[in-house]
C-alpha cells in the first residue's frame, strides 16, 4: 500500500517534512512517497499545485495527505480546497497561541531560518568546523571540538557530525580507526589528550559489510571477515579505555545525535 504525501511551504519546507516523516514513520506497512514544494507563496504556484493534487487523487484512487506550513491564510485557505488529508501546522497551534499570548502572528515568511538571526551563523559555522576537521583533518582544532567521535569507516560518524552541527550548532570533528590503532591499544595519539571529548560509534558487521561492499565491491576493506574484525576491536578498545560509544546500525542520524548530545552532556547552541 502506498500513499502520496505533499510537503507544502512558503519556505524551505524542512519543518513540515520533518514532522510529517515523525508522524507516519508510526505506520508500518505503509509505502509513503514525499512530494516536496516548497517556497510556494504565490496564488499561480498553489494553483497549480491544486491541478497535481487533483491528478494524484484521480490517478491513485485515494487522496493524497498535505502537510503544511502557509504562513499566508489566503494561500492556505485555497490550499485546503484540495481533495486531500490536511494538516495545517501553523493554525493548527497560532490560535491557541494567539489566545495565550494576547497578540496576533505576525504572518511572516521563513521567520525561523531567518538569515539576520544568530542561530543561522553558530550553524554555519560549527557545519564548517565538522568539514574542516572531518576525517582526522583536524589534529590541531581538536582543542576546539565539542565532541569528537571515533570508530571504524562508515560508521556513520561524518554524517552525525555534520547533523551535529546543522541542527545543534554543536562543534563536532571525526577520526577513524585504523588496524594500527588496535595493535597499539590506545587512542590514535592526535586525539589521546582529549579521551573526555570522546565518543565511539559502532555498527553491525554485516551491515557495515554491505556500506562497504557499495562501496569497494569484492575488496578486503569491504569483506565480512574484515567488517567483524574491526567492529570487534573497536569495541575492544572503547570497553577497555571507558569510551562511551552507540551503535548506529538501526538508529537515524538524529538519534545517534540525539544520544551523543545527551550522555556527553552537551550544550545546544541554536534556538
Amino acid at each position: 500500500m502506498q500513499r502520496t504525501v505533499f510537503i507544502v511551504s512558503d519556505h524551505t519546507g524542512l519543518t513540515a517534512e520533518s514532522v510529517a516523516r515523525s508522524l507516519l514513520a508510526q505506520f508500518e506497512g505503509i509505502s509513503f512517497r514525499y512530494v516536496t514544494r516548497p517556497f510556494t507563496d504565490s496564488e499561480e504556484e498553489v494553483y497549480d499545485l491544486l491541478y497535481e493534487i487533483n491528478a494524484t487523487f484521480e490517478q491513485e484512487g485515494v487522496r493524497p495527505i498535505v502537510f503544511s506550513t502557509l504562513a499566508n491564510p489566503v494561500l492556505n485557505d485555497q490550499l485546503k480546497t484540495a481533495p486531500a488529508l490536511h494538516f495545517d501546522l501553523f493554525r493548527t497551534y497560532l490560535g491557541e497561541l494567539e489566545r495565550e499570548l494576547g497578540r496576533p502572528p505576525m504572518g511572516r515568511v521563513g521567520r525561523l531560518h531567518s538569515i539576520s538571526d544568530r542561530n543561522y551563523f553558530a550553524r554555519i559555522e560549527a557545519v564548517d568546523f565538522a568539514l574542516s576537521t572531518d576525517d582526522g583533518l583536524g589534529e590541531r582544532y581538536y582543542q576546539m571540538a565539542d565532541v569528537i567521535l571515533t570508530g571504524v569507516s562508515r560508521a556513520g560518524k561524518t554524517p552525525t557530525c555534520l547533523f551535529l552541527g546543522m541542527q545543534y550548532g554543536i562543534r563536532a570533528s571525526n577520526y577513524p580507526l585504523v588496524e594500527a590503532d588496535f595493535e597499539r591499544e590506545t587512542l590514535p595519539e592526535p586525539i589521546r589528550p582529549y579521551h573526555q571529548k570522546v565518543f565511539g560509534l559502532t555498527i553491525q558487521p554485516f551491515r557495515l559489510h554491505q556500506i562497504r561492499t557499495q562501496r569497494k565491491p569484492g575488496s578486503r576493506y569491504a569483506s565480512l571477515e574484515q567488517c567483524e574484525y574491526e567492529v570487534r576491536r573497536a569495541e575492544q578498545l572503547f570497553r577497555r579505555l571507558s569510551i562511551r560509544y552507540f551503535d548506529t546500525t538501526s538508529a537515524s542520524v538524529e538519534e545517534i545525535a540525539a544520544n551523543i548530545v545527551q550522555t556527553a552532556g552537551l550544550r545546544r547552541r541554536i534556538d
